[in-house]
């Protein structure tokens, strides 16, 4: 850490910045009331992922969350590998919220019991303010909400702190009847033909803008490559018409060898290119941003080159009145994203969970964005968490980033003060207002 005069006015200045969080998946504070939160609450996301890649199997993993058996013997069970698991980016930023948050300077033998405790005293009303707004001076955060997480609708997210985007995986990826037909309840239109699925993406949309959404999510590359190839409407529909006629329950089962699917995933790859394309046509006439996971996914085991990058070249190069926020620095193909912020236009990168990754990677990553992608074009931060003390801990360190890089470009001559005062700006908060279009 820099602890130079120039440092200590840089940081005071970024440290009074209302920051604009790119991207959370924070459920609301009601539904965090109904359930049950210990220590192993924080253990669901990240460093979950972490514990299983130092060696703890899956079924330990669940156990650490399963509040009915006592504390005691899911902490036996989870030591041995946080030994090795806290010197992580994930680790250490656990570490810093028990300490901010909670006054408690260690996850460790002699700690874990008191942590635990204050953490279930937490789960109270007005926390969310407490954390969001007074300790971390988030105004809004950009929220991607996860069914799975959280069933609030849209319509009823808390816009005291957050802006919804509507994720549209579910629309672009469907891969048998059972997926279909969830598509049918959710929008309420009867799915005969791809022309029928179209206007469900429609009737969804329609609603969801409705509800103020500010911008669309696309996550597809925990699932296939980002190469969107444009597809023939005839082609898209031969693909759709087998799909729709299976009836597996879930794709899992085709994943695990119980089943065979009707359509292998390459063999889908025209209907699922098409509606691509079609979601990304549709955002463009709704004025919305289009949020793209790109780089590390989250998990273990997943298929790393899906999600580079460079396989959105096509998009970017057919869809110039878009605008693509393409997340995670791209992380670990920082410099392919670098090269594609600073050729299109309508290319932005955004550093959402890169410091929680790896600090050093997030400087070493801004460092780079900075020289090479106009200032107008980065997004500083965005904390991608599920629970609440994640994204304080990550704001923390995201502002430690933003403050040193910013002081070592004006060490280096790189920068003025000046300068260095008004990028932090652009980077924390203005450019997302601006491409977010957000009502603040």
């Amino acid at each position: 850490m820099i602890s130079s005069e120039l440092y200590r006015r840089i940081r005071s200045e970024v440290e009074t910045i209302p920051l604009i969080d790119t991207h959370e998946h924070l459920m609301s504070e009601a539904t965090r009331l109904a359930q049950p939160i210990d220590l192993f609450y924080w253990f669901s996301q990240y460093a979950s992922s972490d514990l299983v890649s130092a060696g703890m199997s899956e079924e330990t993993l669940q156990k650490l969350h399963d509040s009915q058996i006592p504390l005691d013997e899911r902490w036996a069970e989870f030591a041995p590998f946080w030994v090795s698991v806290r010197t992580t980016g994930y680790g250490r930023t656990l570490l810093l919220a028990a300490r901010d948050l909670f006054q408690v300077e260690d996850i460790a033998e002699h700690t874990y019991r008191v942590l635990s405790e204050k953490i279930a005293a937490s789960n109270t009303g007005g926390w969310y303010h407490h954390v969001l707004k007074e300790r971390a001076n988030i105004e809004l955060a950009i929220v991607d909400p996860l069914e799975d997480v959280d069933p609030t609708p849209l319509e009823e997210i808390d816009r005291r702190f957050f802006a919804p985007v509507i994720r549209m995986n579910d629309f672009i990826i469907p891969c048998n009847r059972l997926e279909i037909s969830m598509l049918e309840r959710r929008t309420g239109v009867t799915i005969h033909s791809l022309n029928d699925l179209l206007k469900a993406i429609d009737v969804a949309l329609e609603r969801a803008v409705a509800a103020n959404v500010v911008g669309v999510k696309v996550a597809t590359a925990y699932e296939r490559s980002l190469f969107f190839e444009k597809a023939a409407q005839a082609d898209a529909e031969r693909v759709f018409n087998r799909v729709n006629r299976h009836p597996a329950r879930y794709r899992a089962d085709f994943e695990i060898g119980k089943h065979r699917p009707p359509v292998s995933w390459e063999e889908a790859i025209p209907l699922h290119d098409y509606l691509m394309h079609q979601v990304i046509q549709r955002a463009i006439e709704y004025h919305l941003p289009i949020q793209i996971h790109t780089g590390l996914q989250e998990g273990n085991g997943n298929f790393i080159a899906n999600s580079n990058p460079l396989h959105l070249v096509n998009l970017l190069t057919e869809y110039r009145e878009a605008r693509f926020d393409l997340f995670h620095a791209g992380y670990p193909y920082q410099g392919e994203m670098a090269t594609l912020a600073k050729n299109f236009p309508n290319a932005y990168v955004d550093l959402c969970w890169v410091h929680v990754i790896s600090p050093w990677v997030a400087r070493q990553a801004l460092h780079e964005f900075i020289e090479t992608v106009p200032a107008n074009k980065i997004l500083g931060f965005g904390g991608d968490y599920k629970f609440v003390e994640g994204a304080y801990a990550h704001s923390r360190i995201a502002r430690d980033n933003v403050a040193e890089v910013l002081t070592e470009k004006v060490e280096a001559g790189y920068l003025t003060e000046d300068e260095a005062m008004g990028l932090a700006a652009k980077l924390l908060r203005e450019n997302a207002l601006q491409i977010f279009r957000l009502p603040v």
